[in-house]
């Protein structure tokens, strides 16, 4: 399990993943696998500000600024293959509850594959027309930051699902 466990009251952005990789387990932070292209989009959009290059190491630098992480099955695996669909659906309401504790403004779910999970049906990427009751959390849907996400398999291919992201924040942060 990822060590870092955050309190998102004060959360713009509430990073979803499905669940966490055997290198983030064993790093202690998100989205640490070499191969993820996380952190690659949160640099090149800069998402986050920063004068330096943002790597897994700076999660709690991240929560400084707002953007906070969670998964959605606290499980650890290889990927998300390895989880039942019963351990999804119970992540599912799990998120939700923690969604209606925290009312992040944006809950961004990387991997749309996942906000359809969580969902229970099938959507588009980007921003989303469900609402969680007792919140204003806008929901956004990205692909997986994941190399493996063969639809787009280079960072390169999901810097403008950040970009757009960082445009809702910037909206939202304006209509406080």
């Amino acid at each position: 399990i990822v060590t870092k466990v955050f309190s998102p009251i004060h959360f713009c952005d509430y990073q979803v993943g499905i669940n966490p990789s055997l290198d983030a387990a064993y790093i202690g932070h998100y989205y640490a696998g070499n191969s993820n292209h996380f952190w690659a989009c949160m640099n090149q959009t800069q998402l986050v500000p920063s004068d330096r290059q943002l790597s897994h190491t700076d999660d709690d630098y991240c929560f400084s600024q707002g953007i906070g992480f969670t998964c959605m099955v606290s499980k650890t695996t290889r990927g998300a293959a390895d989880l039942t669909k019963s351990e999804m659906m119970e992540g599912s309401e799990e998120l939700k509850r923690k969604l209606k504790e925290f009312k992040p403004k944006i809950a961004c779910f990387n991997g749309k594959g996942m906000y359809e999970l969580f969902l229970g049906e099938k959507c588009s990427m980007g921003e989303q027309s469900f609402k969680l009751d007792d919140t204003d959390t806008v929901f956004y849907a990205m692909p997986s930051t994941s190399a493996r996400a063969a639809s787009f398999p280079r960072a390169s291919d999901k810097f403008k699902f950040f970009l757009e992201l960082k445009t809702i924040l910037q909206r939202l942060k304006t209509e406080q």
